[in-house]
């Protein structure tokens, strides 16, 4: 047994060295070629140099991590978004909570065996987070002043509660433990992961406005904040991702169905996606289709495609094929016998009638390959407004149907009556010669979908959001801004808001990449904080004061979403996704919101987001301010 123990060992050895040689060519490339020639540098010579290498590996693996940023942050994002995909009884950590965890484990293992501390430029995980605040904000745009109608007083006192329980739990519980100055205030910004509120409490000690013990000095207070700051955001920070995913189910609620509930609500019964959102060019079910026709039928036969078009109206013909060739629609040519005509109609009028009526159906590839396109088109003509969609449908280009029409954002039910005015948009969908010539009837030009990035819209919105969010104003020492997460997503939101109004304003949103930005920008955001926090952490650990800040920080942090989460479905009587969106917020946890939006397989959580997250960031400055006077 011995043996065969050992033989395992040389051989995990023996695999752990070859793949941690490279590493140590990149990390320590001077130790690892001095290994390689002090043994002669023959291959069959490598397996003699096994052990040093391996004992050297490891530390050669956190070195690179530590020389190259972004190793570890890749490394991160895989392995965390892979062990976020593993479930146990319908259960999963997530892809955020999963980079998290990976993150922080390689930091604090670094710091307690080779003594690294991490330490990656913070601007670095500051863009990031507003890559996904700002995709976001595309994503919600028209359902947020929607929610701010329906339910804005009930986000601001869940956010309040949050923020109220929040402070209560860590002041006074850091009170009745007896713990020393400073780890209060650590304890508000950590279970809050409000890394602000650590300034606010340095405020305080450097201008006076607390003057610490005689037996502390104001670092030792500084280093009690920092330290219980360290260990309840890196705690807080994954339970609170783990609670608002599930808050939902804990109190029976199905995520997807309630998110499906609460969409249908903020739409106002609208289903289809309004302009420039994501997913607002796709083509939908619908009867209409093509079929492609072999003219045998006299009434066809020796007539003009003009003439065909007074006669019958209900039936367009979109292509014209003869002899293997398609023939040029504009010239108005004359239809003969045996030639292949494409028509697009109700599909069950194509089958039942029009067989009889043109000739024999036709397989023809060039005749049935007509791509149909789907396009947003602004009514900028105010010679046809005011007429109904019956009307308007026999002045439109051959071709051309209906898809789903919208007046200032909203949805509008179809129907032979409804009227159509001026600014409002139409969504046709047919081949893109009919679609073109139909916008040009209606005085606007057809939006399209496209691949093209929208880089001068993210940039200048961004840019805006941001400079609003930096915007301070100082009252008695504390520092109220709205913060740079809430401008952008908000800056998100307003482009998003204006599109639905006028896709003119930037066209449509391509939802590929508005769902990586969101991904990508937030686990990178994740994978960096993880890897700051980490030796923070390490240097925590010792006595009682650890299992202190622990609870406390574990309760600060989980107790109060939990309330005001129970607060928003019994007493104002929220949508459970909503209500959890709203404590998410109040919690001002991006990573949580995320949660929940892939437990419910849905963007709308993120509606009252924004409103408890930027009333709860003021609140929680003041609160911390005071948590160091009061201390």
């Amino acid at each position: 047994m011995d043996k065969s123990i050992q033989y395992i060992k040389s051989i995990l050895k023996t695999v752990v060295g070859i793949i941690t040689l490279p590493l140590l060519f990149v990390a320590c490339p001077a130790s690892a070629q001095n290994t390689i020639s002090s043994s002669g540098g023959a291959i069959e010579q490598v397996f003699d140099t096994i052990k040093p290498v391996t004992e050297a590996g490891f530390h050669g693996f956190f070195q690179l991590l530590d020389n190259q940023p972004i190793v570890f942050i890749l490394l991160s994002l895989a392995l965390g978004t892979l062990i976020g995909k593993f479930s146990l009884k319908t259960i999963s950590l997530g892809s955020t909570a999963g980079t998290l965890l990976i993150g922080v484990l390689f930091s604090m293992i670094a710091q307690a065996a080779y003594g690294i501390a991490y330490s990656i430029p913070g601007v670095l995980s500051s863009f990031m987070l507003l890559l996904f605040m700002y995709a976001l904000g595309l994503k919600v745009g028209p359902q947020f002043f929607s929610g701010l109608r329906k339910g804005g007083l009930a986000f601001l006192v869940i956010g309040f509660i949050v923020w109220s329980l929040n402070w209560v739990i860590c002041f006074f519980g850091a009170m009745l433990a007896g713990l020393a100055p400073g780890y209060a205030t650590g304890l508000i910004s950590g279970s809050y992961t409000i890394t602000a509120i650590l300034g606010v409490g340095q405020d305080a000690l450097t201008s006076g406005a607390f003057i610490p013990p005689d037996d502390m000095s104001v670092q030792q207070v500084g280093a009690n904040m920092a330290a219980a700051y360290a260990i309840s955001y890196v705690l807080s920070t994954v339970l609170t991702i783990m609670l608002i995913r599930y808050l939902p189910r804990i109190f029976g609620y199905d995520a997807v169905a309630e998110a499906k509930l609460a969409e249908t609500d903020f739409s106002g019964g609208g289903t289809d996606p309004v302009p420039g959102a994501p997913g607002a060019l796709t083509m939908t079910f619908t009867s209409i289709g093509l079929r492609a026709f072999t003219v045998t039928h006299k009434s066809f036969i020796d007539r003009t495609l003009s003439q065909l078009a007074k006669d019958f109206p209900e039936v367009p013909i979109l292509r014209v094929v003869r002899d293997g060739k398609i023939l040029n629609m504009t010239t108005d040519p004359t239809v003969q016998k045996d030639d292949i005509i494409t028509v697009r109609a109700d599909v069950h009028d194509l089958i039942e009638t029009e067989g009889k009526l043109i000739g024999l159906e036709s397989d023809d590839p060039q005749a049935r390959n007509v791509p149909i396109e789907v396009a947003d088109v602004t009514m900028g003509s105010h010679k046809i407004s005011g007429k109904s969609l019956d009307e308007l449908r026999l002045q439109l280009s051959a071709g051309v149907t209906v898809q789903a029409m919208f007046r200032a954002g909203n949805e509008l039910p179809l129907g032979p009556k409804t009227d159509v005015l001026f600014g409002d948009v139409m969504r046709l969908n047919g081949p893109d010669a009919a679609i073109q010539r139909a916008a040009k009837q209606l005085g606007g030009h057809a939006i399209l979908f496209t691949m093209k990035s929208e880089v001068i819209y993210l940039a200048f919105a961004m840019l805006v959001g941001y400079l609003v969010g930096v915007i301070t104003i100082t009252i008695s020492g504390i520092p109220f801004a709205l913060g740079t997460s809430a401008g952008v997503i908000m800056a998100g939101i307003g482009v998003s808001y204006f599109r639905s109004r006028n896709p003119n304003f930037g066209g449509p949103v391509n939802e590929g990449a508005r769902s990586f930005l969101q991904d990508f920008g937030l686990n990178a955001f994740v994978a960096v904080l993880a890897a700051n926090v980490g030796s923070k952490v390490m240097t925590a650990f010792g006595g009682d004061t650890i299992l202190w800040i622990v609870l406390i920080g574990i309760a600060g942090a989980l107790i109060p979403p939990l309330v005001a989460f129970w607060i928003g479905i019994k007493v104002f009587g929220l949508n459970t996704i909503i209500s959890d969106g709203a404590a998410a917020g109040g919690r001002n946890s991006t990573p949580s919101l995320n949660a929940i939006m892939e437990e419910s397989h849905s963007s709308v959580a993120a509606v009252p987001y924004p409103v408890s997250y930027a009333f709860t960031t003021v609140l929680a400055l003041i609160g911390g301010y005071l948590s160091m006077i009061l201390s």
